[in-house]
């Protein structure tokens, strides 16, 4: 009797542990892109991430929208992540922004006002490392790829205290250009004013 049972039992709970890892590895909020984005050479990803390294510090931000932001970057976890903090791009919210290699990938993940989180990975390198193109590789808490996100950006470090930041908008099947950030180092800058 026992026997039968474990000839039932055994292939049902392979089944179970089957739904389950295809479950856990979807996880069923992530949509990727549609396309494959290809990576860049893995030095110039080191070398395009050390320039994100070199932004440690505090940083004013106008758009040529004309906003202006407080951001602050900060390179944690042994040297393996920098983290952006922008304050009010949007009046009041705050936005985070973190880079890392991923093998042999320079990724980024921006944590979004518009409450998802797309991930973008470097696909084109110049100038040295010194103008670093992000494309769109998937995103979480996006159920469609036609919902509203920040799809590519563009950064661009002029020397040692400028660099500019420019980011795609993609919704309903279009994608366009939003303005263009500069930034400036401040080092110690009083906010307040």
């Amino acid at each position: 009797m026992t026997r039968g049972r474990t000839k039932i039992i055994l292939p049902a709970l392979a089944l179970l542990f089957a739904v389950l890892i295809l479950v856990n590895n979807s996880g069923g909020r992530k949509l990727a892109a549609s396309t494959q984005t290809a990576a860049i050479d893995p030095a110039a990803a080191k070398n395009a991430f050390e320039h994100f390294k070199k932004l440690e510090g505090i940083w004013a931000a106008k758009s040529t929208k004309g906003w202006e932001e407080k951001a602050t970057f900060k390179t944690i976890a042994a040297g393996s992540i920098v983290i952006e903090e922008g304050v009010n791009a949007h009046p009041g919210e705050t936005m985070l922004t973190v880079f890392h290699l991923d093998g042999d990938r320079l990724m980024l993940t921006h944590y979004c006002v518009a409450k998802n989180q797309p991930r973008l990975v470097a696909t084109s390198v110049g100038d040295n490392g010194r103008t670093v193109t992000f494309t769109f590789l998937d995103a979480t808490n996006l159920s469609s790829r036609d919902n509203g996100h920040m799809d590519n950006a563009v950064y661009q470090f002029t020397d040692d205290n400028h660099f500019t930041a420019q980011w795609t908008w993609y919704q309903n099947g279009s994608e366009q250009w939003m303005e263009k950030i500069e930034s400036k180092g401040v080092r110690g800058g009083d906010w307040s004013r």
